[in-house]
């Protein structure tokens, strides 16, 4: 039995320790924000934070999460009370098919956590590891840069 907490709950898996994480995520715990993408950590549609920072999921085996902290884009926020960096990606259209958008959310996250005022070099080395086909990267980067700003100001931010 593989325990750790996701999203903020106690969480428990009876699946080897090799499996990896993100199969756990999608199969047994049930999510779809983490995606399947290259299977090789060539893309971060699979990044999720472990204890606040950002894995891809995809290579990493469950075991690495026992008694540790996974969040995935499910947990950074809801409808009823999203994440200020939900709520600028809609405002900004930040996204077109979407798929790589959970992975961009969790590293950004993690970004203003440890840096609430970064620079367009420190948002593009945090989003460095995703790959976006659709051609958002501005989008993208105007949404962090306003995500920073409601977050600083303490600032709500109607969806």
């Amino acid at each position: 039995m593989i325990s750790f907490t996701l999203n903020g709950a106690l969480t428990s898996l009876d699946l080897p320790d090799d499996v990896p994480l993100l199969a756990a995520l999608r199969g047994a715990a049930g999510l779809s924000g983490p995606r399947l993408g290259c299977a090789a950590e060539g893309c971060g549609a699979c990044m999720v934070l472990l204890d606040g920072k950002p894995v891809m999921s995809c290579t990493l085996a469950l075991g690495a999460a026992v008694g540790r902290e996974v969040t995935s884009v499910e947990g950074l926020g809801d409808f009823e009370a999203p994440h200020p960096l939900q709520i600028a990606f809609l405002k900004e259209q930040a996204g077109q098919c979407g798929y790589c958008l959970s992975g961009i959310l969790v590293s950004a996250a993690a970004l203003l956590a440890a840096d609430p005022d970064p620079d367009d070099a420190a948002i593009r080395r945090a989003l460095d590891p995703h790959l976006c086909r659709c051609g958002s990267h501005n989008r993208i980067l105007r949404a962090v840069r306003r995500a920073a700003a409601v977050m600083r100001s303490d600032v709500v931010e109607a969806a």
